[in-house]
């Protein structure tokens, strides 16, 4: 007996991709759905895709499921190709009807769509963005044997203008990681800023400052706060930079040695946990896009900062009674600490725009910015490409180019330094 939402039932024997011959599974829209991953099934004997349905939706949702379960997508990817595949599969129902065949479709349609965005109002940037997951979902297709061409790479990508953002100089980065530098004491005279000490971070009560600094550093941090501590540890809250936004000087020192000497994304930034701290090695494991990990050094000054951020972290969690977090939760946490504690990519794009504009950088600073700078830099300075294409996690050489920006004056310098014909 079916009910309204039964699952059709098919006898003939399926080939998961994994290699497993199943029998009887139960199939909706061409998808094993009691399975830890939906996938497409296929004919054991032909090795062709199986559909329920062969709706354009479908076939987009079954995209979609590959790039969740298979290759470990985002949810700002997920989000991402969604957008625009869905609106690709839209399309082509209203062209074809709702069980329209997926093999007709020729690159000529999907001219036409592009010519939809464009009357919508779209940029070159975005048609380009909508037409790279249109590629990626008819080459899974013809992959899986749904299609036998894909279509979509017969369709020219819009030739893009080359928008670098500005990028802050060493000596306004300077200034900035320098001030956040300062703490704040309070002495007789009032609210004043001192110079920061590491001998602060492995203890808060600690007045002396470390005496060998690069063996502190190769030690993990053991953050233990009893409550006569917890008060003297706990950040300022409610306090406002120039800017206007609130801070909380430790943490936010912390943002921008890691945004900026690590070079890492603001999602890999959040992403952070207190166990991704290798300290024995002096590095990060970053966890980046499609779930791949990469060790990136940990330098000096962003390792005095983590530590002098991890008191009030930790009383700041206690104080919330989330002291479970303490060892291992994420390291970088709400001000007070709220649900699960994450900082968000929100967040962390509002102090660092709030943070640059109270320290006189441009308006237009953002997270992405200082991965843009820490690249450029590391150029500027004589750093082989390789290595910083290792760094920022790029696939593609010529990505870290596009994040690298060198002057007339400096390439020539590197010109005249090296080309034997040149001295």
């Amino acid at each position: 007996m079916k009910g309204a939402g039964a699952v059709e039932l098919r006898s003939m024997p399926l080939l998961i991709d994994d290699g497993t011959i199943v029998q009887d599974e139960a199939l909706r829209d061409g998808v094993i759905h009691n399975r830890h991953t939906i996938q497409p099934a296929r004919d054991v004997v032909s090795g062709e895709f199986l559909l329920v349905s062969n709706s354009f939706a479908a076939l987009a949702d079954h995209f979609l499921a590959m790039m969740r379960d298979e290759r470990g997508a985002s949810e700002h990817t997920l989000r991402a190709y969604r957008r625009e595949v869905s609106g690709f599969a839209t399309f082509l129902t209203e062209m074809f009807g709702a069980e329209g065949d997926v093999r007709v479709v020729e690159h000529t349609h999907i001219r036409q769509y592009l010519l939809v965005l464009y009357k919508r109002g779209l940029t070159k940037t975005s048609a380009a963005r909508a037409l790279a997951a249109v590629r990626s979902w008819f080459k899974w297709m013809a992959k899986a044997g749904v299609v036998d061409v894909n279509p979509a790479s017969l369709v020219s990508t819009p030739k893009l203008p080359k928008h670098l953002p500005r990028v802050p100089s060493v000596e306004e980065l300077n200034v900035v990681l320098n001030g956040l530098a300062q703490r704040k004491v309070v002495t007789a005279r009032g609210l004043q800023t001192a110079p920061s000490e590491l001998g602060l971070a492995l203890d808060p009560l600690n007045t002396e400052p470390a005496r060998d600094e690069k063996a502190v550093l190769s030690e993990a941090p053991l953050v233990s706060l009893d409550e006569s501590e917890v008060a003297s540890a706990l950040p300022r809250l409610g306090d406002e930079d120039e800017g206007g936004g609130t801070v909380w000087q430790e943490r936010d020192r912390v943002i921008f040695e890691l945004l900026y000497g690590c070079g890492i994304r603001n999602s890999e930034l959040v992403g952070l946990d207190l166990s991704s701290l290798k300290w024995s090695d002096e590095v990060v494991l970053v966890r980046g896009k499609g779930r791949k990990e990469r060790l990136v050094p940990l330098g000096d000054e962003a390792a005095v900062a983590i530590r002098e951020y991890l008191p009030a972290r930790a009383a700041t969690l206690v104080r919330a009674r989330k002291g479970r977090l303490v060892d291992d939760g994420p390291l970088l946490i709400n001000q007070r600490a709220r649900g699960n504690c994450r900082l968000t990519t929100r967040s962390v794009g509002r102090i660092v725009k709030s943070v640059a504009l109270s320290r006189g950088l441009a308006a237009d600073v953002h997270p992405h910015t200082l991965r843009h700078a820490f690249g450029t830099h590391m150029l500027e300075e004589g750093a082989d490409l390789r290595a910083i294409q290792e760094m920022l996690g790029h696939e593609r050489l010529s990505t870290t180019q596009r994040y690298t920006q060198l002057t007339s004056g400096q390439v020539q310098q590197v010109y005249e330094r090296t080309h034997p014909r040149a001295r």
